[in-house]
């Protein structure tokens, strides 16, 4: 029976590195490319705030072609999911099955890409899911993979943890209201380098600076989130 055939949704930060390698590991897979979303505007991912450029040189290193979803700037979910539909139905062309994320256990967000991909046929496949942050974190950690903390909220975590590397001291020192993996939006990573990489992936950090974003909530509100961002070069 041939591997199933299926598109890795990548963001370039940990949990992205830390489930594209269990899925490698599982031998179920063949990935026939590196689906990632950024801001047509700024040419930088979405979240991590990572360019284009290094995004490039990751998925060169890890030897799997990068499929860039440009989003705009600013958009809403309708805006997202239209991009996210016609990915879809271009891989599904090409008799791709399966689309594979790095969730764990926010079930809303699995949710949501399920009502989405399966209508088009195409299955969710979550290698991390529904474990809990320390045992993530914990197993990352072991798994030999490496990452720089550039992304995190502002009245949290804060600037100076970023440029700071993902190890087991890091997570020691994390308050107690603070999820080890970053499960609510306390930090996040670009992953440069491991079992995944032929190479390490280089960059350099610029001064950090804050940018803050209006969030829609479950009840309709709006609340507003500043975010501390390292300027990944």
């Amino acid at each position: 029976m041939g591997k199933i055939k299926a598109v890795f949704n990548w963001s370039g930060g940990k949990d992205s590195a830390h489930a594209l390698l269990k899925a490698m590991q599982s031998g179920k897979y063949e990935i026939v490319a590196l689906l990632t979303t950024v801001n047509s505007q700024s040419h930088r991912s979405t979240m991590h705030d990572i360019p284009l450029h290094l995004l490039e040189q990751q998925a060169q290193s890890i030897g799997i072609p990068l499929y860039v979803v440009n989003l705009k700037p600013k958009g809403n979910s309708d805006d997202y999911s239209a991009a996210m539909s016609q990915a879809a139905r271009h891989f599904k062309d090409l008799g791709v099955t399966h689309f594979i994320f790095g969730d764990i256990f926010l079930h809303d967000v699995r949710a949501y890409r399920e009502q989405h991909l399966l209508p088009l046929g195409i299955k969710v496949v979550e290698p991390l899911w529904d474990k809990s942050s320390a045992d993530v974190i914990n197993d990352f950690l072991e798994s030999g993979l490496k990452a720089t903390i550039v992304t995190t909220m502002a009245d949290g975590l804060g600037r100076d943890a970023i440029g700071r590397q993902l190890t087991r001291t890091f997570i020691d020192s994390l308050p107690a209201n603070c999820d080890p993996n970053g499960e609510n939006g306390e930090y996040h990573t670009i992953c440069h380098d491991g079992p995944i990489f032929a190479q390490p992936v280089k960059f350099s950090l610029g001064k950090p600076f804050a940018e803050s974003h209006d969030i829609k909530l479950d009840d309709g509100s709006i609340k507003t989130f500043t975010y501390w961002f390292a300027n990944i070069k």
